[in-house]
């Protein structure tokens, strides 16, 4: 473990009563906000039914701040059709207007992009202040960068990108070589040609589409940014030593305790890649080793959705995976001196998810009582699929498991209709899209209409979120790689600001915490602590119930 010796700027803004962990938590409650959000937006994946692989992965969502207003903006890259993959219907840019409203903000941008997309990642790649997104695509990427006023303009060829022809399934954007601008890993699938389709395949006894079973994997890339223009490092930094996978998505962070940014990245029916950074721009495939690459029985796992979190309480993130069907999603807790254990059993994860096949997730303290919580989405790839026959369903479920004690516990409340509603679900992102403190959702599914999903909680005092201004590092001003560390009494909580996201989208770069009710008559400060990506680190004081700015 590396140990930084950087002295900490010390800065006092408040001082506030002390949290506690309420005995009886409050219900996670959600609902539908979908019809009064202005998002009226239904995606496009292929045909429906699906009969190719390309079609069943949907697409990602990303969360974007085009305007500069100070809130998230939301937009869907959206796909296409076998018979036009390059002209599709075109995404789409929903831009905040406060409470969960949103309006359809696409023509007036410029962004004109109707390839056939899935992974999107935003950063601010040139540093000149405007958010940028990378979509990854089949058959060749593209960069949209911001401009002023509210537009975006195709930076692709002058950035370098775009030269390749891979299905890419995700995009992550981090400092991987500490020099202030934001790097780029780009995940894929597979070998597609959309006018070769790919054989049907057998599955419990019925035809179904083939792949990823037979076909050839395509290795990943990652590259170098060099002033807002990108250089392919992809053989000389050593991620091609890892063997060609089925990868699906990625998040960066550091899990090897070093300072640096690491990769885990999850691959479908292959073993799981933790991609140790080991400076200089090189890297090693350690998966196995640290025991993140395979299930405790050292079987591989079709591996969809990625979150981060701190489950068993050591201050180092643990990793949240969500599966195909007939299996079970899986926890890997960190070790104390390193690696991680498959905690799925000990936690109670894994039953409650084996009927379902699950992407996006979220780790999230989704009830404000200072643990986190879970939220996955689901829906299968097979048409044909039933409980009788697969013991999985076409449509299904979302999965809401809440934090009680040392184990998660699976919610059921009738009163909640999106909690059953059953849908072929695929991406999500996770944000307090109306500013209230709590964390709301927004999800795609599989040619499914986008849903926007509200948190109830609506507490005033028992949450602190932390928003970083690095002002000082344009190119990553919001501080992709950081730590932030909240302290009240004598509990400490982290969270990450990661690259990558839920699954083929990107995550929401303010850290958001659970603090719990405060006692009366006790006044203690809430202590925040920032490591910043390279090392420095900064501490605060901050005001329960607000949106607080560390700045350095």
């Amino acid at each position: 473990m590396r140990h930084f010796g950087n002295a900490c700027l010390v800065v006092g803004v408040g001082v506030v009563f002390s949290a506690i962990a309420v005995a009886d938590p409050p219900a996670i409650r959600f609902e539908d906000a979908t019809p009064a959000s202005g998002i009226d937006f239904t995606t496009t994946s292929g045909v429906d039914p699906s009969t190719q692989i390309v079609e069943v992965k949907g697409g990602g969502v990303a969360l974007i701040d085009y305007d500069r207003d100070g809130d998230l903006d939301v937009l869907f890259p959206n796909g296409a059709t076998v018979a036009a993959p390059s002209r599709g219907p075109g995404a789409r840019l929903y831009q905040n207007l406060g409470g969960l409203k949103f309006r359809d903000a696409t023509a007036e941008s410029g962004l004109d992009h109707h390839a056939w997309s899935f992974g999107c990642a935003v950063g601010d790649v040139d540093a000149d202040g405007y958010d940028d997104v990378y979509v990854a695509c089949l058959g060749g990427d593209r960069l949209w960068r911001g401009a002023p006023g509210g537009r975006f303009v195709d930076g692709t060829s002058a950035a370098g990108l775009g030269l390749d022809d891979d299905w890419s399934t995700s995009a992550t954007f981090a400092d991987f070589d500490r020099d202030g601008d934001l790097d780029l890993y780009v995940t894929n699938y597979l070998r597609y040609d959309p006018e070769h389709p790919v054989a049907n395949a057998h599955f419990r006894g019925l035809e179904v589409l083939g792949g990823p079973k037979g076909l050839v994997p395509s290795p990943d890339r990652l590259h170098r940014n060099d002033g807002g223009r990108f250089v392919d490092v992809s053989d000389t930094s050593g991620i091609r030593t890892a063997k060609p996978s089925f990868g699906l998505n990625a998040v960066a962070t550091d899990f090897t305790h070093d300072g640096r940014a690491d990769l885990f990245v999850g691959n479908d029916s292959m073993p799981n890649f933790l991609l140790e950074n080991l400076g200089g721009m090189t890297f090693r495939e350690v998966g196995q080793q640290a025991g993140c690459a395979t299930t405790i029985d050292g079987a591989a796992q079709a591996t969809m959705g990625l979150a981060l979190g701190d489950i068993n309480g050591d201050l180092h993130p643990d990793i949240l995976t969500t599966v195909f069907s007939d299996d079970t999603n899986t926890l890997f807790a960190s070790r104390p001196r390193g690696g991680f254990d498959d905690a799925s059993a000990r936690y109670g994860v894994g039953a409650p998810s084996r009927t379902l096949c699950g992407w996006a997730a979220a780790l999230a303290d989704l009830d404000h009582d200072a643990d986190e919580d879970i939220l996955v989405v689901n829906g299968h790839v097979y048409p044909q699929a039933t409980r009788e026959i697969m013991n999985s369903s076409y449509r299904q479920p979302k999965l809401l498991m809440a934090r009680e004690g040392a184990r998660f516990v699976a919610v059921s409340d009738p009163s909640q209709r999106w909690l059953s509603e059953l849908r072929r679900d695929r991406s999500a992102v996770f944000a307090d899209l109306d500013a209230d403190g709590d964390i709301d959702a927004v999800v795609t599914g599989l040619n499914e209409p986008v849903q926007v999903l509200r948190n109830l909680h609506d507490s005033p005092v028992d949450w602190v979120e932390i928003e970083l201004d690095d002002a000082a590092t344009p190119g990553n001003r919001r501080g992709v790689g950081a730590r932030v560390e909240l302290t009240q009494s004598a509990t400490t909580q982290v969270r990450w600001i990661v690259g990558g996201g839920p699954f083929q989208s990107t995550a929401w770069n303010i850290a958001h915490f659970g603090i719990g009710a405060p006692r009366a008559g006790e006044e203690l400060p809430i202590n925040v602590r920032v490591t910043w990506p390279d090392g420095e680190c900064t501490t605060q004081t901050v005001t329960r119930g607000t949106r607080a700015k560390v700045s350095r």
